[in-house]
């Protein structure tokens, strides 16, 4: 009976589509737990990762069939390990990146290395399950062989070293004096901090959804992590961001 035989076999390739190894890495708790819980009950099994750290030793322990990868993390981005696992030859997995707050060349460069897909936050449903079932459906990456072109990224020169004191002009009006001030503080905390927005949020004391809301009246660039400070002479204020 073909047309049984064929049935079956559509029916068994759906259930190995669905019942996949799933790693999930990101720095908030609340969005990994989110996704553990969607993909469980979509028959997955799902190992989440907090940070880049443990999503290496999580990949030296085993293969997973899909990685869904955040950008930006506390001790490296995703960007950078999925770099890392590219040049080692393990990039043999789709991966899906995820950002609240990526820009066009983050996905553009994410999918130059190898990642099949990038979703923006908030994560519809349908979407990520949309992403999940087409990264489970295609073939793995290249192989190991066809990666090692990838050249490590060049070492950065060395930062300019921080000012934590500076002076500010007293005599003008409030509201010009403290955005300057608050400028040079944010910016400071984000060149310590290597541009980690969770690091900065937890020295600022500031939720991570109010500091982005901050920086951007403020009119500071938090694009690319490892920006060189240069808090000696704070940029003027930015009238339309302010607004």
């Amino acid at each position: 009976m073909p047309c049984a035989i064929r049935r079956c076999m559509t029916a068994n390739l759906g259930t190995l589509l669905r019942m996949a190894s799933i790693l999930v890495v990101d720095d908030e708790i609340g969005i990994r737990d989110l996704l553990s819980e969607i993909l469980s009950d979509e028959g997955h099994t799902v190992e989440a990762a907090e940070n880049a750290q443990q999503a290496r030793e999580f990949r030296q322990q085993f293969q997973p069939d899909l990685v869904l990868l955040d950008i930006w993390m506390p001790d490296t981005d995703g960007v950078t390990l999925l770099k890392e696992w590219a040049s080692a030859g393990q990039l043999t997995m789709p991966v899906i990146m995820m950002s609240g707050h990526g820009t066009i060349d983050n996905a553009v460069e994410a999918t130059r290395i190898g990642a099949m897909a990038f979703l923006e936050k908030p994560i519809a449903l349908q979407k990520l399950l949309r992403a999940v079932q087409q990264g489970l459906s295609k073939p793995a990456p290249a192989s190991p062989a066809a990666v090692q072109h990838i050249a490590p990224a060049p070492a950065l020169p060395e930062p300019a070293p921080l000012i934590a004191e500076q002076s500010f002009t007293l005599d003008r009006p409030l509201r010009e004096a403290r955005d300057d001030f608050e400028r040079a503080y944010f910016e400071f905390h984000l060149a310590r901090e290597g541009g980690s927005m969770t690091r900065v949020a937890d020295k600022t004391g500031l939720e991570r959804t109010h500091l982005y809301r901050k920086l951007k009246q403020l009119g500071v660039d938090w694009g690319r992590p490892g920006r060189k400070a240069q808090l000696a002479s704070p940029a003027p204020p930015d009238d339309d961001a302010a607004g």
